[in-house]
């Protein structure tokens, strides 16, 4: 699906990655509605064009697909060199694509679907509360799980970053979440150094990830301090964050910020949130749109700069 953007006056360019539903679908939206090209970007091919036709549908011709699986080099890789080819650059890069890395106990999603009033009466902890305890989290789910939302995120940016400092501003957005703050990490070792970001380094985050996956599999995470309940998803996101944080300092010239939008009722939340997909995206796109020279390295949680503690 090429061809939709025109060669006119130079708009922004942007890429979203699991753009074809939830958030990620309502970030183009309102990305392209202020203006900006964007390459909606998604693993099934099918439904991504599905998601670029919807967009067209209500006005939104600066938008075009491109299939793209996080986890996979060679369709990376084939989105870079279409990137380079067709744009020469990147403006704005928001790895939105994510996996809960959880399986849901049988039923549930019939139940879900039935009940439209299954959340009725429920505040924020009591929709948290629930969601875990009717879900299980087996090790190769974990290991896709930290696959995804720390590795896809970080080999798709390192892949675009030459195409991103080819932009006046450049700019990073990584979708992260209240789960991934370090203090739902007991291990104070741990805690510390992924918050020392002066001495961290991406080699000790593989490393403490490795850590992770092995005491996962050993049944060990309590004993070791790691998160309990969705604890790859948490442990994914905070090593996201960290490897935010470091990839500003290495590049200053770029923003790098990460976004929490919120308790959005998506799939990853079996639709238990208490905001909108159109709600969340907003506090998005409302960093990826920031004025140039904004902050950088930050941490924003809905609309608000927060600590990544």
């Amino acid at each position: 699906m090429e061809g939709a953007i025109s060669s006119g006056p130079n708009p922004r360019i942007a890429v979203v990655t699991g753009g074809n539903k939830g958030i990620g679908f309502e970030v183009c939206r309102q990305l392209a509605s202020h203006g900006v090209a964007v390459v909606l970007t998604a693993r099934d091919e099918p439904r991504g064009a599905e998601a670029v036709e919807k967009l067209r549908a209500l006005g939104l011709a600066q938008v075009i697909f491109h299939q793209l699986d996080v986890t996979d080099t060679s369709s990376i890789a084939t989105l870079f060199v279409f990137l380079k080819t067709r744009f020469g650059k990147l403006d704005i890069l928001v790895n939105n694509a994510a996996i809960g890395g959880l399986l849901v106990h049988a039923g549930l999603n019939k139940l879900i679907c039935r009940c439209a009033q299954q959340f009725a009466g429920m505040d924020f902890d009591q929709m948290l509360e629930w969601m875990v305890k009717n879900v299980r989290e087996p090790v190769d789910s974990a290991k896709k799980g930290v696959q995804t939302n720390y590795y896809g995120t970080k080999h798709v940016t390192e892949a675009v970053l030459p195409l991103l400092q080819s932009s006046s501003e450049g700019r990073i957005v990584n979708v992260s979440s209240l789960f991934g703050l370090l203090r739902l990490i007991s291990n104070e070792e741990v805690r510390q150094e992924l918050n020392d970001i002066d001495n961290l380094t991406e080699e000790r985050l593989d490393e403490l990830l490795d850590r992770f996956l092995r005491d996962f599999e050993a049944d060990a995470l309590e004993a070791r301090g790691w998160p309990m309940g969705c604890s790859a998803y948490k442990v994914a996101k905070a090593a996201m964050n960290a490897y935010s944080r470091l990839l500003s300092r290495r590049h200053p010239a770029l923003r790098v910020n990460c976004v929490h939008p919120g308790y959005v009722k998506t799939g990853i939340t079996m639709n238990s949130g208490v905001l909108t997909p159109e709600e969340g995206a907003r506090n998005v796109v409302k960093v990826a749109l920031a004025p140039e020279g904004g902050p950088t390295g930050k941490f924003f949680a809905e609309d608000e700069e927060a600590s990544f503690v």
